[in-house]
Formats: C-alpha cells, structure tokens, sequence
C-alpha cells in the first residue's frame, strides 16, 4: 500500500470543542479519514489517517490504514503485486477475510483475523498482497513503523504472533506489539510500541495503564467511542499526547466497540517518506527508485506470484524534504 497524496485533511483539537473535557485531561487530537483509492479497474478504497499535514507519527507509527467491511464480489478485494520497501515495518491486522503474503524473503504466509503479520524491510524487501478465493468480506488495517536511523538498514525479516485474547472487565484485549493488560508481545520492535486490538462491551467503561512516556493514537473500527472525554466515531483516529499515565475508554454504544490502540515514544528523527519508501533524504528516495525500476538485488524477488511487478510511479519534479511531527504543546496548567 503507497503513501502517495495530494490532499491529506488537517485535524480537529478535541480539547478546544469538547465542552467535557477536564483540565487535567490527556490532551487529544481527532484525526478524520480520507479515501484513498488503492487502484485497479474496481478500486477497492482504503481509509487513511495517519499520516496528514499535521502529523506524521505516533511513536515510530507513520502510516495507518483501515478498510472494509469490503465485499470482494464487487470490489474484487486486494491484489497488490510484487512492490518495494525501505526503511520500515509493515504489520498487517486483519478483522475478517484472507490475504496471502509472498516476500523476497522467501516468506510465503496467509494473514488471517488476530494474527500479526510483522515484515521487516529496512534496506530493502518486496512483497506481494492478494485476498484468497475464500474471502468474501475483507476487513483489516495496514499499518507502518518506521525504522530509528540506527537501523533503518535492516535485514529483510518476517515474523507471525497469534496473541491469545485477553479478558477484562467489559472488554476482551489483543496484544499484538508491546504489553497492555498484564500481556505482553513477544515480537521484537525497533523502538518502544504498543499495538493492541480492544473490543468494548456494550456501554463499558474500560480504565487502561499505559505508558506516560508514550504518545497514543486510538483508532475506532466500529461504535462510537470516548477516550479521555473525547468523542470518536468509525475510522477516526485520536491522538494522545504523551504525558498520560491512564486512559479511559467508553463504549457510547449499544453495540460491542472495536477499537485499534497503538502507542511508541515520540519518534524526533525527520523522515521522508514517498510511495513505498521511507529515506532521511530526497536522494535515499531517488536511490530506492532507481534500484527497484532496474530489478536490483536490493530488493530481491518474489517467488511464486504470477504476474508482473508493479511499477514505481513517476518522481515528483519538485525535491521532496523531510517531514516531522509539530513541536510539542506544553501540558496544561
């Protein structure tokens, strides 16, 4: 999945128009979709929040994806040929359906609802995604991690987790990266990150630990969801600025709410990142085109997928400069 936009929206201070948030509330931003075409001549769309104008990262988290329920029978799923990365992790979570993973690695693996999908390409992998014939309904989010510059030069790598489901009270937990609810994930990760699907009972208030150092981002699935005293409806993303040692989810609902919570220590570096690279510089991404257009062993191959690769669009005719989150708002007296 790319990260190629001309029009990303900007955010909404949850603090400057929510009339119940305390003062001494964690700090929120919402931040709203956009539709973004993944191509093809049916064009199955993808909701993306991260990242926008106004922020890049969540911790080290710099691209989110959610998408579906999608039925397959109209849109004809995903099928997303052999394509490069650098300078990231891809982690796919999927809620329903089937996607077949093949990478340069060797990997060859099927995602399936729960099960972490984590593929490592720091100096470079490619990998192709395609929805199984068993999948009518595919329904999932595609998220990224972008790699410290210690190791944005990592060796290709593919690890599965199936993290058991954790009880709590009025809500059921998955740890997917990190440790949340007395669990922990076993998956190795570059910086400090959280990652946890949590599904919220029917008008449940679920207090969480977590990690004041972090910065937090809650994505809503389905229901209607407050964290922190501000209101989150499907497929908005909240922001949480760091400094929050707890946080508060209520299902405003009568309905179970699926939520997505990520969470990582602010990522300082400036990143670039264009189609399916992540560089520090305009020339890293230049370089990552080049090599990919002339089938360089930098990215390797991917056996098994019958079909062509995909083909690295044009590159912009203006250079392309690092991005990094705003400054830090100073805590609220």
């Amino acid at each position: 999945m790319s990260n190629v936009e001309a029009e990303p929206v900007e955010i909404r201070c949850a603090e400057q128009g929510d009339e119940r948030s305390a003062p001494d509330a964690p700090q929120v931003d919402v931040l709203s979709p956009r539709e973004v075409p993944l191509g093809g001549p049916r064009a199955m769309s993808v909701r993306r929040t991260l990242p926008q104008r106004a922020r890049t990262l969540i911790g080290a988290w710099c691209f989110v994806d959610h998408y579906g329920p999608d039925d397959v029978a109209r849109t004809g799923g995903m099928h997303v040929p052999p394509h490069p990365h650098t300078g990231l992790q891809t982690v796919s979570w999927l809620f329903s359906g089937e996607i077949e993973h093949r990478d340069s690695l060797g990997s060859h693996a099927f995602v399936r609802p729960g099960e972490l999908n984590l593929m490592t390409g720091g100096y470079g992998i490619s990998h192709s995604e395609v929805s199984t014939a068993r999948t009518t309904v595919l329904h999932g989010a595609q998220l990224w991690v972008a790699l410290p510059e210690g190791h944005r030069d990592a060796a290709r790598d593919f690890e599965r987790y199936v993290p058991e489901p954790v009880r709590i009270d009025g809500a059921q937990v998955r740890v997917f990266l990190g440790s949340l609810a007395g669990d922990v994930s076993p998956v190795r990760t570059f910086t400090p990150l959280l990652g946890a699907e949590i599904t919220v009972e029917p008008r449940a208030v679920i207090p969480l630990t977590v990690d004041a150092a972090f910065e937090h981002g809650l994505l809503v699935d389905a229901g209607v969801v407050r964290v922190a005293d501000t209101l989150l409806h499907a497929a908005e993303l909240a922001y949480v600025h760091p400094g929050a040692d707890a946080l508060t989810l209520v299902n405003e609902s009568d309905v179970p709410a699926r939520t997505i919570l990520l969470g990582g220590v602010p990522f300082d570096e400036e990143i670039v990142m264009w189609w399916n690279f992540i560089g520090r510089s305009h020339e890293d991404i230049v370089r990552a085109r080049d090599e990919w257009e002339a089938a360089s062993d930098r990215f390797g191959v991917v056996a098994g997928y019958a079909g062509d690769r995909l083909a690295a669009p044009a590159m912009p005719k203006v250079t392309i400069t690092p991005r990094r989150n705003p400054p830090r708002r100073p805590p609220r007296i």
